[in-house]
């Protein structure tokens, strides 16, 4: 049954269509994935979806009595509230039942009316214990605190952005409603703690889900369903990232060969047109009209896609090499002895639980900031392309142009000259966007507009601070192109783990205490050698190792089948009968004397269905063969 349902919905904002005629439904305890390009309205959608905005035409009907509760990318607290009372703000039954038991033993000390008391006393225990129980808070500061938040008497009003998106999350999750929207839930959660909400979805969460997310792990592990929003419409595909990733070149193909036909059909029935007018009878007026229908229909319109490029400048014997560096604020180490000497060609992710100093090691790398003891060399030729976590770099008061030329009115990019308007292009800026105020953008674009920036030089060595916040998944893969391509080498700081897995030489972790161990290989291998350090005897891996043992001690348990897997799993064997009914209907037709006897003419297409269906057969028993040994 669905918990909510859109219908036809359509909005405008400042005269351009942003959502298009999109029917959606969520049905119970379906886990459904939002994804598209920055600006296509995926928020735009949850919050219609989550009733704090109202479309402009169509209609939202939600499940009598189901709460939806909305995670906004910036959550809104009341000012002066503590971390408790925000997080326990969403139990709004739970919170009634328990004023009315303070109330009820507020009156029994009055020693008046005792017998009326004791009565709402009882019944608002008992409302308290449908509502969830005695333990609330507990469980609030255990969510809290596997979300990074330990302080529960702090102000909100004094936590950072990721750490008030943190207990924003925590309200949700605690208050357990029949759909929850999450938009962005990973933006600044490190990779431990996305990998416990990962688990946290799938195992412990039992309503709806709507997850609006660019973390494409998350997306593969969690969602039943992905939804893409793509200019103005909604398209539905069953499964993760990778089924819909399958689903849509299938899509993209089917709407070429589609145009290809409309193609061919316009320069023959043109050809029809231009003959004399001895060829048009009265007879024809319906092929003219027609060609004149297939004439006035515009071509899809393909997809737009992030071109980015770096030009890496000449290197020489020295990138940067550091040497028993340490690295300290306030007194307090943040890394002891670091040894790293960065080679051409190298990218070196780097890993480690949020306020670890992965930020602070970056700019000290840099030379912008002191080391406390140890020596840093910076190659006397290397040039840097440093993007900042913050994107601090950009003048919130200046244009796009502005910000990303300056007074320049040109660029030389692989030895082209461009204009900054058709640079800006390759970051997906209108011309007409040139001069918008960067204080005026997304998240997304103000991304886009921070790798423009440092984009427009030579570069030979890429330092990079969670470059995939706020990025759709077109883009993300724009990045990864360029950064695989790139000549220089690069440090990368990102709690993403497909972009990490995809991109990564090397993994830098910080294990505690100031330590930082090097692993070759990208992230899953470093995880991979996490775990068969863990299944050593004690004896192998050294008495009282406090590295990478303690480090995946931290980390959540190996991964079992995900939920959508799991799903995915239990209706394996219908598919797979339907498929071998399929292949037995057609050799029994292949087997059908009244075929030959009509000249086989069909044989041809029945063999080629035939060796269809028996291939659908054969992955769909693959698949099955997969997940039984994964859940083995």
């Amino acid at each position: 049954m669905p918990v909510v349902s859109a219908t036809d919905v359509r909005k405008v904002y400042d005269h351009e269509i942003v959502l298009d005629g999109v029917s959606l439904s969520v049905d119970e305890g379906e886990r459904v994935g939002v994804v598209g390009n920055n600006g296509c309205g995926k928020s735009t959608l949850g919050r219609i979806l989550g009733g704090l905005e109202a479309p402009d035409s169509g209609t939202i009907a939600v499940q009598r009595g189901a709460e939806v509760a909305y995670l906004a990318q910036d959550p809104r607290f009341a000012p002066g509230e503590t971390v408790r009372q925000a997080v326990l703000s969403g139990l709004r039954a739970w919170n009634a039942a328990h004023a009315r038991y303070e109330r009820a033993l507020e009156g029994l000390g009055t020693g008046v009316e005792v017998d009326r008391w004791l009565a709402e006393q009882t019944a608002a225990a008992e409302d308290v214990e449908r509502a969830g129980g005695w333990d609330r808070l507990h469980e609030a500061e255990a969510i809290l605190g596997r979300l990074g938040v330990d302080d529960i008497d702090a102000s909100v009003d004094t936590l950072s952005g990721g750490r008030r998106r943190a207990v924003g999350l925590a309200k949700v999750l605690l208050s357990a409603p029949a759909l929850a929207i999450l938009d962005e839930p990973t933006n600044h959660l490190d990779i431990g703690t996305i990998e416990w909400l990962e688990e946290y979805l799938c195992d412990s969460y039992r309503g709806a889900l709507i997850l609006i997310t660019h973390d494409r792990y998350v997306l593969d592990r969690v969602v039943m369903r992905t939804v893409e929003i793509d200019r103005g419409s909604a398209f539905s595909y069953n499964g993760g990232y990778e089924s819909y990733l399958e689903a849509k070149a299938d899509r993209i193909a089917q709407a070429e060969r589609t145009e290809s036909n409309r193609q061919n059909f316009l320069r023959r029935e043109l050809a029809w047109l231009r003959r004399s007018p001895k060829a048009r009878t009265g007879k024809s007026k319906s092929r003219i009209q027609r060609a004149h229908t297939a004439l006035d229909r515009a071509a899809p319109e393909a997809e737009k896609i992030a071109d980015l490029r770096a030009t890496a400048s000449r290197t020489g014997k020295t990138i940067l090499e550091a040497e028993g560096l340490d690295v300290a604020i306030a007194g307090t180490t943040l890394v002891s002895g670091l040894t790293l000497r960065l080679s051409p060609g190298e990218r070196i992710g780097i890993v480690g639980p949020n306020g670890c100093g992965k930020t602070v090691l970056l700019r000290t790398l840099l030379g912008l900031g002191d080391p406390a003891a140890g020596n840093l060399q910076i190659g006397a030729n290397t040039r840097v392309a440093y993007l900042d976590q913050t994107r601090a770099h950009l003048d919130d008061r200046a244009t796009i142009e502005e910000n990303v030329a300056g007074v320049r009115s040109y660029f030389q990019i692989e030895g082209r000259s461009l204009s900054v308007r058709n640079y800006l292009e390759r970051f997906l800026f209108e011309p007409s966007a040139a001069r918008r105020l960067v204080a005026t953008l997304s998240g997304g674009e103000r991304a886009r507009v921070a790798l423009a920036k440092i984009l427009a030089s030579e570069a030979n060595l890429l330092v990079l601070d969670e470059p995939t916040n706020d990025l759709d998944v077109s883009t993300l893969g724009a990045l990864e192109m360029m950064i695989s391509e790139f000549k220089g080498a690069a440090l990368i700081v990102s709690h993403d783990r497909w972009f990490l897995d995809r991109l990564t030489t090397a993994i830098l972790a910080f294990t505690g205490n100031g330590e930082i161990e090097r692993f070759e290989g990208n992230y899953s291998d470093y995880r991979d050698k996490l775990e068969e350090s863990a299944r050593l005897p004690e004896s192998a891996v050294g008495a009282g190792d406090t590295g990478a043992e303690s480090l995946l001690r931290a980390q959540p348990k190996a991964r079992k089948l995900s939920y959508a897997e799991r799903v995915e799993l239990n209706g394996l064997m219908e598919k797979i009968a339907a498929a071998d009914a399929r292949v037995g209907g057609i050799e029994a037709r292949l087997a059908d004397p009244e075929v030959y006897a009509k000249g086989g003419g069909q044989v041809a297409s029945l063999l080629a269905e035939l060796e269809t269906a028996k291939s659908e057969a054969d992955i769909l028993i693959a698949r099955w063969e997969e997940l039984e040994s994964k859940r083995a």
